[in-house]
């Protein structure tokens, strides 16, 4: 009996490394917002939240 077809890998092939390495040294702008020095109104609100007031 043989394996199913989804069962079968095909063997890397080198593009689909370099695709992904090419991906993987992105900067992940997409994803990631840069960091910059806020007022703070933002931790403040977290912590107000966090502590259960809503005002």
């Amino acid at each position: 009996m043989s394996r199913h077809l989804a069962d079968r890998q095909a063997a890397t092939t080198q593009s689909r490394v370099v695709h992904f390495l090419r991906i993987a040294r992105a900067p992940r702008q997409m994803w990631h917002r840069a960091q910059g020095s806020g007022s703070g109104s933002g931790l403040a609100h977290f912590l107000r939240i966090a502590r259960g007031r809503t005002v």
